[in-house]
């Protein structure tokens, strides 16, 4: 690897270079627990009774050489004192000086025992002893700082990003910044919605300080961390506001730029006018600091982001296509076979909208060589996420079992398999019927075989490399692969994968896969951080303030205006099918189920409809929720990767009106009628 390989740009230096190391501690501390257990089991196999050994044993500080008969003359001499309450109560008795022996007996025994055994402590402190416990107990250590620490980590991990989201224009619109007036609009909301963040993280910290309960350092220093960096955010936007950029289009339409502000700026000026209005302005604090109690949750947000990053520095994606290249697959079921597998990743990097940003510039690219017109190939791109998220084990699963004792991640995971094959099969058949336009000629199974089978051949090392890791978890640190352990291995398979990439390079100089992955290991690394900063602050930001939203909807009272059960859950389904698809329209995942479980969950158990239904119906509608205007969270995200040029392409193109708007129309009828039969089939079984 050259010199030049690691000189990086100003902001390389001081958002993405903190930024992986701030989730490379996160991995670390997380996988330092298993470490700290293995070595817990180690102790007590080498050395019996290795708890008591961690620490150095205190000496007693009887005396084993007490002279009994001494002591049973002094005890025997001894009187009540006269102003003894008790003795006056009971009344002097004499002592028995049999019992009187035998309690100092017992006592001489004791301390003889202790003795005994704080000399046996000492001669099993061994060198190796002492050498095996400062490791362990830096490692138990080095786990109490990870745990305190998270808070502080997720902080600024949120506020680095944004800056950067910011200074990058990376934030989610609905639209890209073209013209000068688009730029303006955009920067000056963004700065007036950085500086109502700042001013309500400020009331919220004033208040915190000035109240009657005491605060902690740590939570002043927590609430000192969010002004900082909020006051860094403003400054940021400002920045950008007064250097625009060249190449930008002189004029504009307003109603278009409005379409170019980030939804995280709409959110903050529709809850802080809100709480403003209502003299809560501390509000949006209040509810940003919500986050803290569910830290590790955000933190493993940003793993995700950052794993499907790394994939997306792989060779993967595009391996996987080699498989199916030599059947000649005509579009529609190519757009299936896509969709289809990449439900898999999709279910191991949280979220839907995380898999689109990592692979759908290469799902959209091997489509349209593949002969899909750009309206297919946008509608499979934005749905290849949507299938993944009721498959294990996936984050978002794992956050409502978390938050709702009524299901486990067994429950969900079990009953998520059906919703699975469900979703998949309503899309297959949509994607094939529905405007097909190519005929179903595949190549001959003795020709395309072979090469598939070639092809295989180039995945088995992957394979390989991940099945190891997997496995040195599962033996060295007694860690299955499992919703639980995905957040801290996945960032560890992909590492190696890339690592991998590298020596298979340095190796095969020249060869096709060298010259297809001839970046290296640490600008493989260094690029999947530079898109991972800029994507965890527009998601966590936008996730944010969605829980800001939720407290808006919470305190307005909005779900009070409808009944708190229903007689029928038929009407009560109803409802909550609406409700679900317009959250998913308008929040972020996490945030939303945040806000379902403290208001719709309840009516929903109410009325009798089972938990494991209702959220089986609760992710269907989300899903369907993020592929439906005005937002289409899984589109905005797809424009986003695929490029503003190609989005307008597809809408220029000409036919019917379903092939005009088929990357919207196609997944709306695919991920419809599965909500309506995942939703009301179930009803007529048990309601």
């Amino acid at each position: 690897m050259s010199k030049g390989s690691f000189r990086r740009n100003g902001l390389e230096w001081f958002s993405s270079l903190p930024a992986c190391l701030l989730l490379l501690s996160v991995v670390l501390f997380s996988t330092s627990s298993d470490i700290h257990n293995q070595m817990l089991r180690g102790g007590e196999q080498l050395w019996s009774g290795y708890y008591k050994l961690r620490m150095d044993p205190a000496a007693p500080t009887c005396n084993p050489n007490r002279d009994i008969e001494a002591a049973v003359a002094h005890e025997l001499a001894q009187k009540p004192a006269a102003d003894d309450p008790m003795a006056a109560l009971l009344g002097a008795q004499d002592k028995d000086p049999a019992d009187v022996r035998l309690a100092i007996e017992r006592s001489v025994a004791e301390c003889k025992a202790a003795f005994q055994s704080y000399e046996s402590l000492q001669g099993q402190l061994t060198p190796g002893v002492k050498a095996y416990r400062a490791i362990e107990l830096f490692i138990a250590d080095l786990i109490a700082f990870g745990l305190v620490s998270q808070r502080y980590i997720l902080v600024i991990l949120v506020m680095l990003c944004a800056a950067t989201a910011t200074l990058t224009r990376h934030h989610i619109a609905m639209r890209a910044m073209e013209t000068r007036l688009d730029y303006t609009v955009s920067l000056t909301l963004q700065t007036v919605a950085n500086a109502m963040l700042l001013g309500s993280s400020l009331i919220f910290r004033q208040s915190s300080v000035g109240s009657d309960v005491s605060i902690s350092s740590e939570d002043l220093l927590l609430h000192n961390f969010w002004v900082v960096g909020f006051a860094c955010l403003t400054l940021a936007s400002l920045y950008r506001l007064i250097r625009a950029p060249s190449g930008l289009a002189p004029g504009g339409q307003l109603n278009k730029a409005f379409l170019a502000v980030p939804l995280y700026t709409v959110m903050c000026l529709i809850s802080g006018t809100y709480f403003a209005l209502i003299g809560h302005a501390s509000g949006i604090g209040i509810y940003l600091g919500k986050m803290m109690e569910l830290a590790d949750m955000f933190l493993n947000v940003g793993l995700y982001v950052w794993v499907g990053m790394m994939l997306k520095q792989t060779r993967l994606a595009t391996l996987v296509f080699n498989l199916f290249r030599p059947w000649r697959m005509p579009p529609e079921m190519l757009a299936v076979v896509a969709v289809l597998v990449a439900a898999v990743p999709t279910a191991y990097t949280g979220a839907s909208g995380i898999f689109v940003i990592a692979a759908g510039a290469v799902i959209y690219s091997e489509l349209r060589a593949a002969g899909a017109r750009r309206q297919l190939a946008l509608a499979a791109t934005a749905m290849s996420g949507s299938l993944g998220v009721v498959l294990r084990p996936c984050l978002l699963v794992v956050v409502i079992a978390y938050l709702n004792r009524e299901v486990t991640t067994d429950d969900l995971f079990g009953w998520g398999i059906w919703v699975f094959v469900l979703t998949a099969v309503m899309f297959s058949t949509v994607a094939l019927t529905v405007n097909r336009q190519s005929k179903f000629n595949l190549a001959p199974a003795a020709e395309a075989m072979p090469a598939t089978l070639q092809a295989l051949r180039s995945l088995v090392p992957y394979v390989l490399v991940i099945v190891g890791v997997v496995l040195l978890y599962r033996f060295a640190l007694d860690v299955r692969m499992d919703e639980f352990s995905a957040p801290r291995l996945l960032p560890v398979i992909m590492l190696s994968i890339l690592l991998y990439e590298h020596i298979s390079f340095k190796n095969n100089k020249g060869s096709a896969s060298g010259e297809i992955n001839h970046q290296g290991l640490e600008r493989s690394v260094r690029g999947a951080t530079n898109d991972t900063t800029a994507e965890i602050g527009a998601l966590l930001l936008l996730l944010g303030l969605s829980v800001s939203i939720g407290g808006v909807i919470e305190r307005s009272e909005i779900m009070q205006a409808f009944p708190q059960a229903f007689d029928s859950a038929w009407s009560a389904m109803l409802l909550m099918v609406v409700i679900l698809v317009i959250l998913g329209m308008i929040m972020d995942a996490f945030g939303a189920v945040i806000l379902v479980t403290a208001t719709v969950a309840t009516i929903a158990y109410s009325s009798g409809i089972h938990p494991i239904h209702f959220w089986m119906v609760t992710l269907v509608a989300f899903e369907l929720g993020y592929l439906s205007p005005p937002v289409a969270l899984n589109h905005l995200l797809t424009r986003q990767v695929v490029g503003e040029a190609e989005v307008l392409a597809a809408q220029q193109e000409t036919g019917t009106f379903y092939e005009r708007h088929e990357r919207i129309i196609m997944p709306l009828i695919a991920m419809g009628i599965s909500l309506v039969l995942v939703a009301f089939v179930p009803l007529m079984f048990y309601a």
